[in-house]
């Protein structure tokens, strides 16, 4: 139980009180009440919009029933003040000995300080990355790997089972040029010129080793060979080769999938067919003719009957088709399929896509909702795109022309951490620049840095205080407001994680992060001009000792929040 959700059972306690007493009538819905820091810290340390929630439903005052409620919360042992503001807002200051109980409640859960259990019992699937197997990851791919796998981190650290997720799409036309690449690079490993690659075909050099693998497996069997005989067959071993390499570029990120699914594997087991008969048997999948698109004419648009979907009846803008004329699924169709698979076991879905996929965002939402019935909440995560700079200049990125940055190499060049860090800085659904000079900057402007410093800062204080034989217990008395405020900040934490995962949101945890390592900077800064407010003050032991609980505490909650960014907590900058 965190301080937060702790004082909120106090306040349901008092309203209870206030019920029995017939100030308030019994069954009232308290889901939007909250308990929750004031904006602003002066007001206090906690506050609740009690009063004016109930105050309607219950045909009461809103100034009167926060007056009665504040009588309640005034007996509470651990208040020290309750104050009523505006039309029935209720703050309340806490006793200095809550926050120092906080730092030894931060110490006794240690790593698990922050911890829910919110999420006990439900099953997140989390899909993430699935980039087009037909080459290695760029940093086109590496947000939405990060935000993921954070977000896939910070679920399961709020008490959810999470399956992590990679949808290979393998049944396209883009596996076929695929084919054909690795077909041009086989033929140039049997010792044919093949010149300048051709337009349409994907240009990269890491495509090289996958002709050699396949000239030493067949020789020379498939160089003349008619598409046919050669296609699927080079389709597969292509497509088992980049996924070799998109696992390795992932491991750099310390990002591991549990599951690859296959399109193709899917189409070829039926699941789109099961899919469309379940639609049909509950009229939610039709034959009709589609409308002309915008600015098409009678005479340039040919209506044909095709399977649609009723996603209009879910929030869509149209009902959308499911087949093509030739037959084949559409990837709305195959997507369709694969989220009705998925749902079979999972209580939640969340996708992570790029921002370029925002235009099927309601399709798909319409399809889950109808396949579940309403019942698996399903969101998706839009991440913007991330441009490239160097000193201020773009780094040109193209992966037609073979000359793409990869993941690999911006991790080896700058590191995991930082490079996962840097992408949790924005909203994901904000742009973001991503300076291989500023990421490594050692400044304030730098939150990887900040964030590592602070760290760094506390372990270097325990060497210190080691070296110099400070050993005592702990006196948290002797830590005064400016300190005991740090705490406050520190003890946000777990309700920063509740609040994130609710969200969908791993960002916030950053966030946090550098906020919480600015107060404690600055509380670190003070001492450089007063002596005595040092971390480390060798004549007054006692004080030395409450100080390093503190910033014991401070240091444990870094780590706790890099875990699930995870980022390593150095122990010295360098």
């Amino acid at each position: 139980m965190t301080l937060f959700t702790r004082f909120a059972a106090h306040l349901d306690a008092a309203l209870d009180a206030l019920t029995d007493a017939g100030t308030l009538p019994a069954g009232l819905d308290r889901r939007n009440v909250t308990v929750e820091p004031p904006r602003d810290p002066s007001h206090g340390d906690l506050a609740t919009n009690a009063a004016m929630v109930l105050a309607k439903p219950a045909a009461t005052n809103p100034r009167a029933l926060a007056e009665a409620l504040a009588g309640e919360l005034r007996a509470l042992p651990d208040v020290a003040e309750v104050s009523v503001a505006g039309p029935g807002f209720i703050n309340l200051r806490l006793r200095d000995d809550v926050w120092r109980g906080e730092i030894g409640a931060i110490h006794a859960a240690a790593a698990d300080y922050g911890r829910s259990t919110g999420g006990e019992g439900i099953t997140v699937n989390i899909e993430y990355v699935s980039a087009n197997p037909t080459g290695p990851m760029h940093m086109g791919h590496c947000r939405g790997a990060v935000v993921g796998d954070a977000l896939a981190s910070l679920l399961e650290f709020a008490g959810h089972k999470v399956v992590r997720e990679y949808y290979v799409n393998d049944a396209g036309g883009q596996v076929d040029v695929l084919a054909r690449s690795a077909h041009l690079r086989y033929r140039e490993a049997l010792g044919e010129e093949v010149g300048a690659v051709p337009e349409g075909l994907y240009p990269g050099d890491y495509l090289v080793p996958v002709g050699r693998a396949l000239a030493d497996e067949f020789g020379d069997r498939y160089a003349a060979a008619p598409e046919g005989e050669w296609l699927a067959l080079f389709r597969a071993r292509a497509v088992a080769a980049m996924l070799v390499l998109i696992r390795e570029d992932l491991a750099l990120l310390g990002i591991h999938h549990d599951l690859f699914s296959s399109e193709a594997e899917l189409q070829a087991a039926g699941k789109p067919e099961a899919a469309e008969a379940w639609l049909r048997a509950r009229d939610l999948v039709y034959d009709g003719v589609l409308e002309a698109p915008k600015g098409e004419t009678p005479e340039d648009w040919e209506p044909v009957e095709l399977p649609l979907f009723r996603s209009s009846r879910f929030g869509d803008d149209q009902d959308r088709p499911i087949k093509k004329s030739n037959g084949s699924w559409t990837y709305f169709g195959a997507d369709l399929a694969y989220h009705f698979q998925k749902a079979q076991d999972a209580d939640q879905l969340i996708d992570i896509w790029g921002a370029d996929h925002a235009g099927t965002v309601k399709r798909i939402q319409a399809a889950v909702a109808a396949l579940t019935e309403g019942k698996t909440r399903f969101d998706v995560k839009l991440v913007q795109m991330v441009r490239l700079l160097r000193g201020g200049e773009p780094v040109k990125m193209s992966k037609r022309a073979g000359n793409f940055v990869t993941l690999a190499d911006v991790v080896r060049e700058v590191g995991k951490d930082v490079v996962r860090f840097t992408m949790l800085t924005r909203r994901s659904d904000a742009q973001m620049d991503f300076d291989f000079a500023k990421v490594v900057e050692a400044s304030k402007e730098n939150p990887v840095f900040y964030v590592q410093y602070a760290h760094a800062r506390v372990h270097s204080l325990h060497r210190r205080a080691a070296e110099a034989g400070i050993s005592n217990a702990a006196d948290l008395s002797r830590l005064d407001t400016e300190e005991l405020a740090l705490v406050k900040r520190a003890a946000q934490f777990p309700r920063v994680v509740e609040t994130a995962a609710a969200a969908r949101e791993p960002h916030r945890i950053a966030f946090y992060l550098y906020d919480l390592a600015a107060e404690f900077h600055a509380l670190w800064n003070v001492g450089n001009d007063r002596p005595e407010r040092r971390f480390l003050v060798p004549e007054d032991a006692q004080v030395t000792a409450a100080r390093l609980s503190l910033a014991a505490a401070i240091g444990q909650i870094i780590r706790n929040g890099l875990a699930i960014m995870g980022v390593e907590a150095v122990t010295e900058m360098h």
